[in-house]
């Protein structure tokens, strides 16, 4: 039976269109840093980077290499981690060339660093680009969070942000840092803008 994550972790991936709280535990990602706006070739490119060693491990039964454990699952969603530069941080208006970011594809627990090497020995064969020699491979916990659902336009999450500001502020938190995570349900390639589907979180911690 394949592992279908909207299935079995609906806490960590489909929350409603309110903020709650929420402990996300160990993760381990293919991460790529980058600057700038993600509307741009090179952010595209970082993406398809990320997703050809999603699935080199994915499919790697079918080049003759089962890792140990593995089990049929569905490939993660795209996630991104955003700040700004500390000049993007002076203005009053958000300009996405300031952005700074980490876009990651969450792994299986199965996935070890052997794993890591064998995708990117078969990524280099079949898709070679510079960009590997940037990706990492590392553990993440985003620990005690705050996150909701946002439903429509990216450029419409300051209203979900201010929500999740609130209650934060009203359920004695505070915000670890300016980051926040976004999680992509939906492909912005084929979906109407108006029913794209993004996880924010915030990470957070007790006001002592």
């Amino acid at each position: 039976m394949k592992y279908e994550w909207k299935k079995q972790e609906r806490k960590l991936y489909l929350p409603k269109q309110i903020p709650e709280v929420i402990t996300v535990p160990k993760q381990k990602f293919f991460m790529l840093k980058g600057t700038g706006n993600p509307n741009s070739d090179a952010f595209a490119e970082r993406i398809g980077v990320l997703y050809s060693l999603a699935y080199a491990v994915r499919m790697m039964p079918k080049q003759g290499y089962t890792p140990e454990g593995y089990f049929e699952y569905t490939v993660y969603p795209l996630e991104g981690l955003w700040d700004l530069t500390d000049e993007g941080k002076k203005s009053g208006t958000l300009n996405k060339d300031e952005l700074l970011y980490t876009i990651m594809i969450r792994q299986p627990d199965f996935v070890t660093t052997d794993v890591v090497d064998k995708a990117f020995e078969i990524v280099r064969k079949k898709k070679p680009n510079p960009l590997l020699d940037a990706v990492m491979f590392d553990t993440v916990e985003d620990g005690l969070s705050v996150q909701m659902l946002h439903l429509g336009s990216y450029d419409n999450e300051p209203q979900s942000f201010k929500m999740m500001n609130d209650f934060i502020a009203n359920n004695n938190l505070e915000n670890k840092s300016c980051k926040h995570r976004e999680i992509y349900l939906s492909d912005a390639r084929k979906v109407e803008t108006v029913k794209l589907k993004t996880v924010l979180r915030y990470m957070v911690r007790p006001i002592v």
